[in-house]
């Protein structure tokens, strides 16, 4: 088989002008667009989670639970099935929200589909302060004092108790009571 010679600098020059390079590679397009389908398929097959349970917790749960406790996470197992609720719940009350464990799994039920969830967590600790709903500060404003006829009566009341400590409380008490129209 006879060699071809290799083109000279001028014919090579030719050639490359007159064949078509390859067109550059496309940038891929962007994340949202390849994941937005993704996440759709994941929403329809898991459903809804803490997200949409916080919003509506005091829906579900009822005004009383709400105040003390708040949704953390919903855990659900690998191989499918119900999983499980996680709930934050606020100091001491984690024994009645334990009782209520069986009524609180039905209505989240309700609210997420049945059988989403089969076991409720309880994880004492503080609650976040929701956006826009602050605790009420303690009002420290001094209030008037007490009109003569009440302050007087106040005195009598207290006219057989020692001198001391206890009975400096026992008139702050009083009047704090009487101004607020406990009589």
């Amino acid at each position: 088989m006879p060699r071809r010679p290799l083109p000279s600098p001028a014919e090579a020059a030719d050639i490359l002008a007159r064949r078509r390079t390859r067109p550059a590679h496309r940038p891929p397009p962007p994340a949202g667009r390849g994941l937005n389908r993704f996440l759709k398929e994941l929403d329809a097959k898991y459903g809804q989670g803490p997200g949409a349970l916080q919003a509506r917790w005091r829906e579900i749960v009822g005004a009383e639970l709400a105040q003390r406790t708040e949704p953390v996470k919903l855990s659900r197992p690998r191989g499918g099935g119900p999983g499980a609720l996680e709930i934050r719940v606020a100091g001491a009350s984690a024994a009645l929200i334990q009782h209520q464990a069986p009524e609180i799994v039905a209505r989240v039920n309700l609210f997420l589909g049945d059988g989403t969830v089969n076991k409720l967590r309880i994880v004492q600790g503080p609650l976040q302060i929701k956006a826009g709903k602050a605790p009420p500060k303690p009002s420290r404003l001094r209030e008037g004092p007490l009109d003569a006829a009440r302050e007087a009566e106040l005195a009598r009341s207290l006219a057989d108790a020692p001198d001391g400590p206890l009975k400096a409380a026992l008139l702050r008490l009083g009047r704090g009571v009487m101004r607020r129209g406990g009589d």
